[in-house]
C-alpha cells in the first residue's frame, strides 16, 4: 500500500450520511501550546526553540512570535466556555515542555504543572474530554543546546517529560498522543532548514528522525505504566505525495517524498520496520534492539490531513527530492493549498488497510486571509464549503469500511501559524489580536449544528 498519487475508488461513490458515523463518533477541536498559550515569560516558563527562532530576522512573516498568541494561558476559562457552546466532545491540546520543565529536564516547574490541572479539570467540568499530546514542536531551547533530536539522548528526557506529565494529570486524562507531526518538524527542521534548529545535514536529519521514533516508543511504556485505562497513539500527517511532472525522475521524487512524509515514522511505530528505501540511511542511528523498542502497541491511529503534497526531481538533493507546489490549475484554499476532499477519503482508507488501527483526524480545515465587519462577525462560506467536502469524503470513507472514530477541526482559534505568523487563519473562531476578544464565525455555528444533527441521529 501506498500514498502515492493512486486515487483507490473511482466514482460512483456510495451514498454517505451521518447515519453511517458511530454513535461515539467524537467531534472535537484542536490546537497546540505555542500556538496559543502566549505568556511566555510568565509562571516560570522556559524558552522554547521557537521563542528564539521567531527572533532571527525574516524567519516569520512580519516578525511576530508567540509571546502573546490567544493568551490561552490566561483566558482558557472562557475558551472552553467556547468550546462548550459549540457542543465538541473533544479538546485535543498540547503540553508545553518549557513551560513544565523549564530546562527540559530536573526540577518540575509547578506553576506551569498547575496550568494544565486548572485546563484539564475545566474541561471535565464543561463535559469535554480532555486529548493531551506531549509534543507539539516547541522543545525546551536547553534542550536544543545539548544537541536537540540529534542527540539520542533526548528520547529519554521526553520519557521523563512523559512521565512528569502522566504522573500528574493521568487521573483524569486517558487520551495521550506522543507526537504531533514528527514528520514536519524534523524535515522542515534538519533537512530545509525552514524550522527551527535550521539546518541541512544528512546525519543529524536521520539521527532526529530516529530519535524521536525511539521517544515514541519509550513514552508509550511510560504512559502505560502510569495512566490506568489509558489510550494511546501517536498523530501522523498523511497526504498524498504526487510528482509535479510526468518524469520517471518526478516520479521517483514523489515515492521518496512519500517516505519521509509518510512513512518514515508511522511504519517503524506501527509496523516495526523502516520504509525499503530510506533504511540504509537510517542505519547509524539505529542500534540493535531499538525497532523493537519503537514498535509498541498503540490504540489509535492520529491523521492530519490538509491536501496532498508535491514533489519535484533535483539532482542535487541529498534527500532524492525536492518540495514543489501544486500545479497552478489545482483548485485552491484562500493561502493556496490544494483542495483535494478525494485524496482525504483515499488517505483514510489506505491507512486503515495498511495499520489496521482506528482511526482519529485530529486536524483538518482550511486556512485564509480574512476580515472582520464592523462587529467583528467573518461570515467564512470558504471554510465551511471546504469542511463540509471533507467531513463528506470521510464519511465515505466510513461508508467503504474505514474504521474513522472520530475528527477534529484545526483550529478552535486563529492563532499564530509557524513562519506565516498571524497572517493565516485557521480557527472557527475569530481573534482580534489587539484585544484578544473571541468572535464565533459563521463556520463555528455550522460546526455545531453539524454536532448537533449526529448527536440527535446517535440518541433517536
Amino acid at each position: 500500500m501506498t500514498l502515492v498519487n493512486d486515487p483507490k475508488i473511482s466514482p460512483p461513490y456510495p451514498t454517505a450520511t451521518l447515519d453511517r458515523m458511530r454513535p461515539d463518533f467524537v467531534w472535537g477541536v484542536s490546537t497546540s501550546s505555542y500556538q496559543i498559550e502566549g505568556a511566555a515569560q510568565e509562571g516560570g516558563r522556559g524558552q522554547s526553540i521557537w521563542d528564539l527562532f521567531c527572533r532571527q530576522p525574516g524567519r516569520i512573516a512580519n516578525g511576530d512570535t508567540g509571546d502573546v498568541a490567544c493568551d490561552h494561558y490566561h483566558r482558557y476559562r472562557g475558551d472552553v466556555a467556547l468550546m462548550r457552546e459549540l457542543g465538541v466532545g473533544a479538546y485535543r491540546f498540547s503540553i508545553s515542555w518549557p513551560r513544565i520543565l523549564p530546562a527540559g529536564k530536573g526540577k518540575p516547574n509547578e506553576a506551569g504543572i498547575e496550568f494544565y490541572d486548572r485546563l484539564v479539570d475545566s474541561l471535565l467540568s464543561a463535559g469535554i474530554e480532555p486529548w493531551v499530546c506531549l509534543y507539539h514542536w516547541d522543545l525546551p531551547q536547553a534542550l536544543q543546546e545539548a544537541g536537540g533530536w540529534a542527540n539520542r539522548d533526548c528520547a529519554g528526557w521526553f520519557a521523563d517529560h512523559a512521565r512528569l506529565v502522566a504522573s500528574r494529570l493521568g487521573d483524569r486524562v486517558k487520551r495521550f498522543a506522543t507526537f504531533n507531526e514528527p514528520s514536519v518538524f524534523t524535515l522542515f527542521g534538519y533537512a530545509f532548514g525552514w524550522h527551527p534548529p535550521a539546518v541541512d545535514d544528512a546525519a543529524s536529519h536521520h539521527a532526529a528522525i530516529h530519535h524521536v521514533n525511539l521517544a515514541h516508543g519509550m513514552a508509550i511504556d511510560v504512559l502505560r505504566d502510569y495512566v490506568i485505562g489509558a489510550s494511546l497513539g501517536a498523530i501522523h500527517n498523511m497526504q498524498p505525495a504526487r510528482p509535479v511532472g510526468s518524469t520517471p525522475e518526478d516520479r521517483a521524487a514523489a515515492r521518496m517524498l512519500d517516505c519521509y512524509w509518510n512513512r518514515a515514522f508511522a511504519d517503524p511505530q506501527m509496523l516495526g520496520v523502516y520504509p525499503d528505501a530510506i533504511a540504509s540511511r537510517m542505519s547509524a542511528a539505529c542500534r540493535d534492539g531499538d525497532l523493537e523498542r519503537i514498535h509498541r502497541p498503540v490504540d489509535w491511529l492520529g491523521i492530519n490531513h490538509y491536501s496532498p503534497v508535491y514533489a519535484r526531481a533535483d539532482s542535487a538533493s541529498r534527500l532524492g527530492f525536492a518540495w514543489s507546489d501544486a500545479p497552478a490549475d489545482a483548485k485552491r484554499s484562500p493561502i493556496g493549498w490544494q483542495i483535494d476532499p478525494d485524496a482525504f477519503r483515499n488517505v483514510l482508507l489506505d491507512a486503515c488497510d495498511r495499520y489496521g488501527l482506528p482511526i482519529y483526524v485530529t486536524e483538518n480545515g482550511a486556512g485564509a486571509v480574512e476580515l472582520a465587519d464592523a462587529s467583528g462577525a467573518v461570515d467564512d462560506r470558504e471554510r465551511i464549503d471546504y469542511l463540509s467536502a471533507y467531513i463528506q469524503a470521510l464519511e465515505e470513507a466510513v461508508a467503504f469500511g474505514a474504521d474513522v472514530r472520530g475528527y477534529f477541526v484545526w483550529s478552535l482559534l486563529d492563532n499564530f501559524e509557524w513562519g506565516a505568523g498571524y497572517s493565516n487563519r485557521f480557527g472557527i473562531v475569530r481573534v482580534d489580536y489587539a484585544t484578544q476578544a473571541r468572535t464565533p464565525k459563521a463556520s463555528a455555528r455550522w460546526y455545531a449544528a453539524r454536532i448537533a444533527a449526529h448527536r440527535a441521529k446517535a440518541t433517536a
